[in-house]
């Protein structure tokens, strides 16, 4: 056989660029051969070997070999010479077959492989891989049931194959790249790296695109002819975008002419001239236009919401520009709204969100009611044009560095009401807004904090400014270290921290100058708070208006010292504020009234508190011999005696101002005020000079308050029947996390020395039900209007220890199979949802995205109740008597998945005083595998509405959905 090759060879000649792959094609070929002349070109052609027969060339099942570069070794005159004498380098021969003259087509490695066998026809240029062939060329690979290499064509076809029922198996996969293609048939031009693929199923970011012929270009874009793009990843999808066109560029778009949606295989008229579909790399972002979502508000008309454009500036920062805007009527415009969004994050350093939202909308209902109410509740706005401002940024963590932190949260008084479909947004009445920065500094027992903070309450409109709060701190330092001393056992713990505070603070709500509750008459100033709008021309009054102030902390620790199992700590506290402002009062004998002026003068005030606690622990033990479940019991008491002395205010105290009220009566005493005890003891009443300020008045009265307190704990020791390799045969149940008690005693006081008795209870049965009773006993009697007398419960003729003031109880209990003996938590993860605002923090809708179904059902219940003593005054036909239970509340949520696929979730709670439910919510799930319905309703309270969609899992398609909604904001 081996005098077909110099044929063989002289033909190769006539196609150059083929022979380095035809010299790895017979590499089966004995080493004698290569030494046959090249002038048997003439002869004659062998007889073709049927198509059954396996060629002697054929490679063992699942061989994989790459095509051999062949290289000899260099001639005397420096060429490289293949086996048949033709150059490989250097100078082209006659022929001009050298390899440096030209390039072949075949640029790299060839390895191919099949399970069955591989046939070589060399006299047509061809072979053929027979059952599961792979091709690997470059970055290409191939898999088919049956490949065929064209060598003549540089093609390379694929083909699946047909069992005996007439199914096609192994259907050919495509793979260049991070590109899949599965089809029915592939042919591939390796040389111009173009094909033409039948019956194509390919992914394309989220998508996935079905064609009955696609054609590939050599810079990998794709043109299909009767295509079909959906997110659905079966074979046959449950909807799709039909366009008779459509070109794909791989990482980018999807562009297609006229299309039209095919829901479940029935065509829907639904569509458009021209389809485009962004289908960005996973690991890249991409600019965009959102789709709006469209429907009809009661009270504004249709709309078209959250449409705009998606700006990826960078792979750093995220900018996001969408609107909303409302038709209205014949007669006024809807109004609009605008929302500028920014995301930015750095790997390791920080990230954070910025959000801004403008809207305008009429202040009256333009459009009618259909409801049978003739009354209908209408949320009506306070101002026509309202803001929102939203900042969040967050650090990360450095050791040694500085954290800047901001969490910013400002808006009209109105806003959230007006355009928040958040219930909690639209309840919340107060909002708060911070921005800091703080560090500690290397080897050094210094800290500091800078804070910018504002606080906002939307329904009254009052607004406080703290600009700047700063924190400067020195950590506790011991004297023995500081001075370079030997300790010693008395100071040893002798050591002292100071803390430094300063702050300046405005507000638009103007106080109101009172004195002794209004009991003193005032000249100037207002009776009665008000808020001051915040404006320009208003800051001169907010200025006036500010409270600036420094607070000095000096804790000075005395150490710890045990006697005798009794653990004895002393401490010591000095503060000293500094105010730039005081309050001077002046008496006017005409008017019979006081004045009040505000001067500007350096003030120190400072006070100073010693304290001691003693304390010690105790155990109760039983333990049981034998083989018991419950092996011993351990009741823990910890007792606590503390004492605390505060001075009273001084003669000439710096912190109140002496003032003579000739002719004045207290209204309460009617005495006049100079038969007074503190009138008479200080030459004048004693009025506050700082009244209002940022860190408060110091007490008025001394103090030596002696407080008590008693903890217990109670655990049982049993044995672990899950141990079985006796390492941990028992383990330690809790029984009573907590019994405490706590009163106190000043004796500086001159009634009511007796503090009232507070208790505690905590415990947690089976891990799933907590119990929480707080309550506290007085031990004074009480009048008729509920006033405390100065004489003790048992000094009556009924005797009495202690009386029930006010109590609390907590309970809670959790229903879940995925708990307990079971398994632990079911893990939730992130899910694919479709969120009209693309993943943005504040959803414009509140349904919920993803359910978990593999949760058969969860429940979890709380019950709230208060009480408090409404004193011995007995009920009149005019005077109504509250019931002493000032609160019970019943609270419910949970899930039930109905079937694999639908799940009903609900929350609510029932308040049993008022006999009204507070808010309740009804939620319904239902997976259709690439879409997902979601039903929300609250059928009470101030934010009841319905929410339903309709809508395609993937945020690709966020736009694909239907959308119906009745809310407080358009009822």
């Amino acid at each position: 056989m081996f005098h077909y090759l110099p044929r063989v060879i002289g033909m190769l000649r006539q196609w150059p660029g083929l022979l380095a792959l035809a010299l790895g094609l017979l590499v089966w070929v004995p080493a004698q051969a290569q030494q046959a002349p090249v002038n048997q070109q003439k002869l004659p052609h062998p007889t073709p070997r049927p198509a059954t027969e396996v060629s002697p060339g054929t490679r063992a099942a699942g061989d994989v070999r790459p095509l051999p570069t062949i290289v000899n070794p260099p001639s005397p005159d420096g060429t490289v010479r293949d086996s048949s004498g033709l150059a490989l380098s250097g100078t082209a021969d006659s022929l001009r077959l050298g390899a440096g003259a030209r390039k072949g087509a075949v640029e790299t490695t060839v390895s191919y492989k099949a399970q069955d066998s591989i046939r070589f026809e060399v006299q047509n240029k061809r072979a053929i891989l027979y059952d599961k062939a792979v091709v690997d060329y470059g970055d290409m690979n191939l898999q088919a049931a049956l490949i065929t290499v064209d060598y003549s064509r540089n093609l390379v076809t694929a083909e699946g194959a047909a069992d005996s029922t007439g199914k096609v198996q192994d259907r050919p996969v495509f793979k260049q790249g991070a590109a899949t293609y599965q089809a029915g048939r592939i042919d591939y031009n390796i040389k111009s790296r173009r094909g033409r693929i039948t019956d194509v199923v390919t992914q394309q970011g989220e998508g996935y695109i079905h064609a009955e012929t696609i054609k590939k270009n050599d810079r990998n874009e794709l043109f299909g002819v009767h295509g079909r793009y959906t997110t659905c990843n079966l074979e046959h999808p449950h909807f799709y975008i039909n366009a008779s066109k459509m070109k794909v560029m791989p990482g980018e778009q999807v562009v297609t002419g006229p299309f039209n949606l095919v829901v479940g295989d029935i065509p829907t008229p639904l569509g458009f001239l021209f389809g485009y579909f962004p289908t960005p790399k996973t690991n890249k972002r991409a600019s965009g236009l959102i789709i709006p979502t469209f429907g009809q508000a009661a009270d504004r008309g249709f709309f078209l919401r959250n449409g705009g454009y998606y700006w990826a500036a960078n792979e750093h920062i995220g900018v996001r520009l969408t609107g909303d805007i409302y038709s209205g009527n014949a007669e006024q415009f809807g109004g609009w709204r605008g929302t500028a969004e920014m995301q930015y994050i750095t790997r390791y350093k920080y990230q954070g969100l910025f959000t801004f939202t403008y809207n305008s909308q009429p202040t009256e209902r333009l459009l009618g009611t259909t409801d049978a109410n003739t009354n209908p509740d209408f949320n009506r706005p306070r101002s026509a044009r309202t803001f929102g401002l939203q900042w969040n940024h967050t650090p990360v963590a450095r050791p040694g560095g500085g954290r800047f932190t901001a969490n910013v949260n400002v808006s009209s008084n109105n806003h959230y009401r007006q355009t928040s479909y958040n219930p909690r947004n639209y309840l919340t009445a107060a909002f708060s807004s911070t921005i800091s920065y703080s560090k500690q500094l290397r080897n050094a027992p210094i800290n500091y904090a800078l804070q910018l903070t504002q606080s906002q309450n939307t329904q009254t409109g009052t607004m406080d400014f703290t600009l700047p709060d700063l924190t400067l701190g020195v950590a506790r330092q011991y004297v023995y270290d500081i001075l370079k001393i030997r300790p010693r056992k008395f100071y040893e713990q002798l050591a002292f921290s100071y803390d430094l505070t300063f702050q300046n603070k405005l507000s638009n709500n103007i106080p109101a100058r009172q004195i002794s509750g209004g009991a003193i008459p005032l000249l100037g100033g207002s009776t009665a708070a008000f808020v001051s709008p915040i404006k320009l021309g208003s800051l001169d009054k907010l200025l006036r208006n500010s409270q600036t102030g420094m607070r000095h902390n000096f804790g000075i620790t005395l150490g710890s010292y045990t006697f005798a199992h009794l653990n004895l700590s002393p401490s010591v506290t000095y503060n000293e504020v500094w105010y730039f402002k005081r309050l001077d009062y002046r008496y006017s004998e005409v008017a019979r009234a006081v004045t009040i002026d505000t001067l500007t003068s350096f003030n120190r005030l400072n006070s100073y508190t010693f304290g001691a606690n003693l304390s010690t622990n105790f155990y109760g033990t039983v333990v049981r011999k034998g083989t018991h479940k419950i092996q011993a019991l351990r009741h823990k008491v910890t007792p606590s005696l503390s004492f605390n002395y505060a001075p009273g205010p001084r003669r000439n105290d710096p912190a109140f101002q002496a003032v003579e009220l000739p002719g004045l009566r207290d209204p309460a005493t009617g005495r006049l005020y100079t038969e007074g005890e503190t009138y008479i003891a200080n030459n004048g009443l004693l009025l506050p000079r700082y009244n209002g300020f940022l860190y408060g008045v110091p007490t008025t009265s001394e103090a030596r308050q002696l407080s008590f307190s008693l903890q217990n704990a109670v655990e049982m020791k049993v044995r672990d029947n899950k141990d079985t390799t006796g390492t941990t045969p028992f383990k330690k149940v809790s029984l009573i996390d907590g019994l405490d008690f706590n009163t106190g005693y000043n004796f500086a006081a001159d009634s009511l020395e007796l503090a009232p008795l507070s208790a505690t209870f905590r415990t947690q049965v089976a891990r799933k039900l907590n119990i929480t009773i707080n309550g506290n006993f007085e031990f004074y009697q009480q009048d008729s209007t509920r006033r405390l007398i100065d004489k003790f419960l048992w000094q009556q003729k009924n005797f009495r220890l202690a009386r029930l003031s006010t109590a609390n109880l907590q309970l809670s209990y959790q229903f879940n199979p995925s708990q307990g003996n079971r398994k632990a938590t079911v893990r939730r993860d992130a899910a694919p949802v479709n969120d009209p605002q693309l993943g943005a923090p504040q959803q414009i809708n509140p349904y919920e995205d993803y359910v978990n179904f593999e949760i058969p059902w969860e429940l979890n219940t709380s019950f709230t109740a208060s009480y408090a003593n409404q004193g011995p005054l007995p009920a009149l036909p005019n005077r109504p008597r509250r019931s002493a239970y000032t609160a019970a509340t019943l609270n419910l949520n949970g899930s039930v998945k109905l079937t694999e696929t639908l799940r009903f979730g609900f929350s609510t709670n029932y308040d049993f005083i008022n006999q009204t439910p507070a808010f309740t919510t009804l939620d319904i799930t239902k997976d259709l595998h690439c879409w997902q319905i979601t039903g929300n309703w609250r059928p009470f309270g101030p934010t009841r509405g319905y929410f339903v969609t309709i809508a395609a899992k993937s945020a690709l398609l966020q736009s694909l959905k239907l959308s119906r909604n009745r809310t407080f904001l358009n009822n």
